[in-house]
């Protein structure tokens, strides 16, 4: 079955589509340094003032595109080589962002290599909202209760995303066994987050830095859940057993989400979900143009190509964690599991 996305791949390299875009990302590699080098200076001008509070949210918009460019550096989208995407992504996400590139990389090749497997993919795997059924099963009864309106506040907690992908990135520097280039990473993180912290305690006073720094943090966190929440959620779950060739294995777990080059640029290129889950090298740009070319090789062969607008996601998934919530069984009518079995 693997002879399917050989097929594909062939098509994709005879038109050119895997070829670098060095200008595309040298412009926003270039742009992103300046821009928040302009918020250092209005943070500076603005002052002992409760505009800060504008900034601040502005502040974590920006960081959320500069994440958006780091994630397409460890998927190294950018170089041919590989030292040279690694280091970027590691001063765009250690540096920028302040996280951890080493953790973001495992936890994200796993979740490639099986999206929406049970027992191999960690993002669906969360001690606050259940992704499917038998998570329901491992609650106190507290804790069904809650899950019950999942769907409602998921998008309420959001913005602590943020903080969780700080916290947890930095555990994982701390514990993590065997880490390559763990004190190049520990020390392009205290760099951003010791200067960060000083910028605001010096300009502003200790309350209004403390709320600069959650509107930001929660504002990136609320910014990165809702561009990646359409991809996977309310896609089919796949038992952890089950056999799936990779063509299937990434179309049918992904969304698209319709739009045009606007839509690209707000959500990083997220939108093309099926695409990049098929072409997780390929550079950003490209992905519109592949897209045309997956859909009719997907409908040529018979595989669920699935795209929505943006809202009507959202609706997607705020159903499906509610069903989830409720204990429904059959969150959805999956047609995997009459063409396919578990692998004995």
């Amino acid at each position: 079955m693997q002879v399917l996305y050989a097929e594909l791949q062939r098509e994709v390299l005879a038109r050119g589509l895997m070829k670098r875009r060095y200008g595309h990302y040298f412009t926003k590699l270039t742009i992103a340094p300046l821009v928040l080098a302009g918020f250092v200076v209005t943070i500076v001008l603005v002052g002992d003032s409760w505009w800060q509070l504008l900034v601040a949210g502005l502040l974590g918009l920006v960081l959320a595109q500069v994440a958006f460019v780091g994630h397409d550096a460890a998927h190294r989208q950018i170089f041919t080589s590989r030292a040279r995407n690694d280091w970027t992504a590691m001063l765009v996400v250690g540096l920028l962002s302040g996280m951890s590139h080493s953790w973001w990389t495992g936890k994200h090749t796993r979740h490639h290599s099986a999206p929406n497997a049970r027992g191999k993919d960690d993002d669906i795997e969360s001690d606050v909202l259940a992704y499917h059924p038998d998570a329901i099963d491992k609650r106190s009864a507290l804790g069904k209760w809650l899950a019950r309106g999942q769907g409602i506040y998921f998008f309420a907690l959001l913005p602590l995303e943020g903080w969780a992908l700080h916290a947890n990135s930095l555990r994982w520097l701390v514990t993590a066994n065997g880490l390559k280039r763990r004190r190049v990473e520990l020390a392009l993180i205290a760099v951003r987050q010791i200067g960060y912290l000083a910028l605001l305690f010096t300009v502003m006073p200790p309350l209004m830095a403390l709320a600069f720094l959650a509107i930001q943090i929660g504002t990136f966190g609320f910014y990165l859940g809702a561009s990646f929440a359409p991809n996977h959620i309310g896609m089919p779950i796949v038992p952890e057993r089950m056999s799936l060739d990779f063509l299937r294995r990434q179309v049918l777990m992904s969304r698209n989400i319709k739009g045009g080059q606007l839509t690209d640029f707000l959500l990083g290129g997220l939108n093309l979900q099926i695409e990049h889950h098929l072409f997780p090298n390929m550079a950003r740009p490209n992905l519109r143009r592949v897209r045309p070319l997956v859909r009719e090789f997907c409908a040529r062969h018979g595989v669920t190509y699935t795209e929505t607008g943006l809202m009507a996601a959202y609706v997607s998934v705020a159903r499906y964690l509610n069903r989830v919530g409720l204990g429904a069984r059959d969150v959805f009518v999956c047609p995997l599991v009459a063409q396919y079995r578990p692998a004995s």
